[in-house]
């Protein structure tokens, strides 16, 4: 396949702000994780309880680079409207002195499987794929554009659906782990809320055709990160199963 130039998109016209959005959606359905091998075996009650616990302890490292990445953007705008509104996700995650954070609640659902808490914070058993994709989530915030930092953050888009699904599907062949998913049940209207201020921003601040186009390769690229977390619990834990030294171990 041929690859355009920069000055070829430049060439192009300008998307309008429902076209941009149609094409940042269309990346959701093309490479959200959501079709990952990993996740339709979850899905068909198809993982251990070892499986189980090897994903949550790996999924909290990014989990709890999350509020880093956000107070990153937040440290790069001038905005202050922007600030107030971007601010929220860190204390959704981090909790305040009100409430919880989410990553509280992940640490309760690793929990939920059978691991310690204190083994899970220390994150010195997760993979070392996995920890280079989530460090490389934070490089592109903190290097790339400011769009595209902003832009990165839209597979809250496509989040939503997947997390119902997995909520009634975890409830369903795993209900071990109920009382570990108020995680979820937060994010089912935090994710929603969180795009549609991500995507009005993308859309109105994305002027020329070849910014909408880092802005669909910065929300490409974050698919990527994510979907590459799963192929290294996949591989380590499934198929065919290689943990790598010091990495977590499933009891056998």
């Amino acid at each position: 396949m041929a690859v355009q130039s920069v000055g070829a998109i430049s060439d192009e016209p300008v998307l309008s702000a429902e076209e941009l959005a149609a094409r940042l959606r269309g990346v959701g359905k093309e490479r959200y994780h959501h079709q990952h091998p990993f996740h339709l075996m979850m899905h068909e009650g198809k993982l251990s309880r070892g499986q189980m616990q090897a994903w949550a302890l790996n999924r909290y490292y990014y989990q709890s680079r999350i509020p880093i990445k956000d107070a990153i953007i937040l440290s790069r705008s001038e905005d202050p409207d922007f600030r107030r509104a971007w601010r929220k996700r860190v204390v959704d995650h981090d909790g305040d002195s009100i409430q919880e954070g989410g990553i509280e609640r992940w640490i309760r659902l690793a929990e939920a499987t059978g691991l310690d808490r204190e083994r899970v914070m220390r994150c010195d058993e997760v993979l070392p794929a996995v920890r280079y994709a989530v460090d490389a989530y934070l490089d592109l915030v903190k290097d790339r554009t400011f769009l595209e930092a902003v832009a990165s953050s839209l597979t809250e888009l496509f989040s939503r659906d997947l997390i119902a699904l997995r909520m009634d599907r975890l409830r369903q062949h795993y209900p071990w782990l109920s009382s570990g998913l108020d995680y979820f049940t937060a994010r089912l209207h935090q994710a929603p809320e969180d795009a549609r201020f991500a995507l009005q921003y993308v859309t109105e601040h994305a002027h020329t055709r070849a910014e909408q186009e880092l802005a669909i390769a910065a929300l490409r690229a974050k698919c990527d990160i994510l979907w590459a977390q799963l192929d290294a619990i996949h591989f380590a834990y499934v198929q065919p199963g290689w943990p790598p030294p010091g990495a977590f171990r499933m009891e056998s």
